[in-house]
């Protein structure tokens, strides 16, 4: 059935549509109800409920929430209950970590007021607090197609439509997806967002801004024994498992009720193609410093989700005829302080303060300048600034002196301000190149020879899926689309020898060896909406695009 076939959608009508019930997007929600409460205002969200698709390390900055719900700490539905008692660094060595000492850490480093648990009860906990001030928040639907209307603005969103079986026809459960018409609407899909992708190449927004950054952070939930439960205790890390010339770290933190959230970060501007993230962090928790940890304990949960790291450089314009971008959709995540939520409500709740304006001031469906004018000198632009140059100068210079001369630098900067040279001796450093752009030939690189997971402290990808209760409709398009399937086998098969079987945390890629003829398989009912394909596919041949509503991981306190 042809487009011009398919019966007309229905539509509906708001001041304001939001894209995603992140912490963003519900931050833009709750701030538009508490400045005028008869603003109609819509959430969409593409998981099958709130806080489904949500994952985050989580160690949150308060000041997103102390701005939003003031009160919040009295709340005792709020879920965020433990706060950082004990903060550690260390560097990992083969059989040892260095512990760092913290007076050398910039004080911006400091996390001792930030408090630790579940992004997605966070966000469950918002959408409660949203709903009851009239916010409608619609979960199971994903945004699939930005609508314009005839000046080319943005006039809303239509939800993709439901029973569209894997040939591409309709089947009896055939349902047209909603048009959700707003005077303005708002993106907060998070890092590497679908529509983002295409808001941002129609209005050239990235045309002044450097190359966006990525990076996978993969992550586990454990129930430990009480015994060596520290309440209020994180340690980062960085070094051992990953070489001194591929960035990343490490995370965990202790918390609640003998829970203990364990996370591996990778840059995805690495260039060995061999190299598999999902790996490297099964690797990272048989340390003898870390495995002791998890000896007798119960593994709950498992997902994994791609990050923005190009920061204050990366970050494209930010509004557009008819809308703006907010929240990780953006980029706006402190990379070295792995903290992005209290920015992301920072920004939906500054487009919500603009947008309340507009529409105050009888305007629709124009551009919000004044929120891209707005967000550099505010709390989320200073923020960001002060650290702009971590990144790059390790991405130039490797882990040991590029993290020693991004340290150097975020001193400078907590010591000088804006007296010396712009805050940074360093001035304003440059992204070389897009992260798909960075992978070797294989050639040039030895196979890795990752040990077998033992089952009790490393695992397979498919039991680690497992717990993430991922799940698609089975019969439907897939949602992995491969521009040029030859491209695929003569270059990432043939030129990079198949690195989407690694970089994928949920073997969802696969070369399947018949004979001299190899097959790309795409298992996607195994994915869980991290997105990395779409980031480091060294062709760019991968495009993400959103499932069947309601599809995908269901995170139960990630």
């Amino acid at each position: 059935m042809s487009t011009e076939e398919l019966p007309p959608r229905e539509s509906m009508e708001f001041d304001v549509v939001i894209v995603g019930a992140g912490p963003s997007g519900l931050a833009a929600a709750i701030r538009l109800k508490q400045l005028n409460a008869d603003l109609n205002v819509v959430v969409v969200e593409k998981g099958s409920e709130v806080g489904a698709h949500i994952l985050s390390g989580a160690v949150i900055d308060p000041a997103g929430l102390d701005k939003l719900i003031p009160d919040w700490r009295e709340d005792s539905d709020c879920p965020l209950k433990t706060q950082v008692k004990d903060d550690r660094f260390y560097w990992m060595t083969g059989g040892g970590a260095i512990k760092l000492p913290n007076f050398i850490m910039p004080p911006l480093m400091d996390n001792h007021h930030c408090y630790i648990g579940s992004l997605g009860n966070v966000c469950r906990w918002l959408a409660r607090k949203a709903e009851a001030l009239g916010v409608e928040i619609y979960p199971g639907f994903a945004a699939a197609e930005v609508l314009y209307d005839e000046q080319g603005a943005v006039k809303g969103i239509a939800t993709g439509d439901m029973g569209i079986g894997r040939d591409g026809k309709p089947k009896d459960s055939f349902t047209r997806g909603m048009e959700l018409l707003g005077k303005y609407t708002l993106f907060a899909e998070g890092a590497r967002g679908s529509l983002t992708k295409q808001l941002i190449a129609k209005f050239a927004l990235d045309s002044k801004s450097e190359p966006p950054k990525f990076g996978i952070g993969l992550k586990e939930v454990w129930q430990i024994d009480p015994a060596k439960h520290q309440k209020g205790m994180i340690q980062h890390s960085f070094g051992w498992p990953l070489d001194l010339k591929t960035g990343g770290g490490s995370f965990l933190y202790h918390y609640d009720d003998n829970l203990v959230a364990v996370g591996f970060v990778v840059h995805l501007n690495y260039d060995d193609p061999y190299l598999s993230p999902f790996d490297e962090f099964q690797r990272f928790k048989t340390h003898p410093s870390i495995r002791g940890t998890f000896e007798g304990a119960k593994r709950l949960a498992y997902g994994a989700r791609a990050i923005t790291e190009g920061g204050y450089q990366s970050v494209p314009k930010l509004s557009f005829p008819g809308g703006a971008l907010v929240g990780c959709a953006a980029g706006f995540v402190n990379v070295p302080r792995i903290k992005g939520v209290h920015n992301a409500m920072g920004t939906g709740m500054l487009a919500a303060e603009h947008v309340a304006a507009a529409l105050a001031a009888d305007r629709a469906n124009d551009e919000i300048v004044d929120y891209e004018n707005a967000w550099r000198s505010s709390s989320v632009g200073k923020d960001l600034f002060l650290v702009r140059n971590v990144k790059p100068l390790w991405s130039k210079f490797g882990t040991v002196l590029g993290v020693a001369l991004g340290g150097f630098d975020m001193w400078c900067n907590t010591l000088f301000g804006a007296s010396l040279f712009g805050a940074s001796l360093f001035g304003t450093q440059s992204h070389a190149k897009p992260d798909r752009a960075t992978l070797d030939p294989a050639k040039g690189h030895a196979p890795k020879n990752y040990p077998k997971p033992d089952g009790k402290i490393s695992f397979d990808k498919l039991s680690s899926v497992f717990l993430s209760n991922t799940n698609h409709e089975e019969d439907q398009p897939v949602h992995l689309k491969v521009a040029d399937m030859n491209l695929q086998k003569t270059s990432e098969h043939d030129v990079f020898a198949g690195p989407s079987n690694r970089y994928c945390p949920a073997g969802v890629y696969e070369w399947v060896e018949e004979g001299s003829s190899p097959r790309y398989q795409i298992n996607a009912q195994n994915c869980v909406h991290c997105k990395t394909c779409d980031v480091k596919d060294p062709n760019g041949n991968i495009t993400w695009v959103p499932p069947e509503g309601g599809g995908g991981p269901n995170y139960e306190a990630m």
